[in-house]
């Protein structure tokens, strides 16, 4: 079944990276559906390797910002949470659970160092991906950023190496006159083929 339009515009056409945040709080509550629902995406194999660090006071944000590049300061200080995107690299040791199918599955990643960091990566990138379409789909604005140094973030946050830092997303309720304009996409035939 397709959804509809409104559903279509409120997580896609409509949706804007939000550059600003009103003062209107965000509720946990808010922010665990989000999860609940990003959850349900697909990942190989359910690997399942993306992890939240969901900062939500001053003194937390305080220890991100050193990190940051200074066009994302403000609005970082600004927003009621900014969520760490990252990646478990041990995430293999869920396997047991998450897969259990297949009881080779840990042992696959866990004996092919190479393989486990391609999937840790492709799929907690995908991860934080589905958890910003559900930060939209329950009512919330979000500002992806990359502008950051991530190995500060590491040091700061994951100092036994175990996660790590991929990206950042402040969540909110955006100030609509902080936006930008809206930038040109690329067409289907400029980025896909058909064979």
């Amino acid at each position: 079944m397709k959804i509809d339009q409104a559903a279509l515009d409120q997580l896609f056409f409509n949706a804007r990276t939000a550059n600003g945040f009103t003062d209107k709080p965000v509720s946990l509550d808010l922010i665990k559906e989000a999860y609940n629902i990003a959850c349900m995406g697909a990942t190989s194999m359910n690997t399942q390797p993306t992890r939240y660090v969901i900062l939500t006071t001053p003194e937390a944000k305080a220890r991100l910002l050193p990190a940051l590049s200074p066009g994302n300061l403000e609005k970082t200080k600004l927003a009621p949470v900014t969520v760490i995107v990252a990646t478990d690299t041990q995430f293999f040791e869920h396997m047991p659970a998450l897969f259990p199918n297949n009881a080779g599955a840990k042992a696959l990643f866990e004996g092919n160092a190479t393989l486990a960091q391609g999937t840790a990566t492709r799929n907690g990138t995908l991860g934080g991906a589905y958890f910003m379409v559900a930060a939209r789909a329950v009512g919330l604005d979000c500002g992806p950023m990359s502008g950051v140094d991530l190995a500060k973030v590491n040091a700061e946050f994951f100092p036994d190496g175990r996660y790590t830092a991929n990206f950042l997303i402040n969540l909110g309720y955006g100030d609509d006159s902080k936006l930008f304009n809206r930038n040109p996409r690329l067409s289907f035939e400029q980025t896909c083929t058909v064979l």
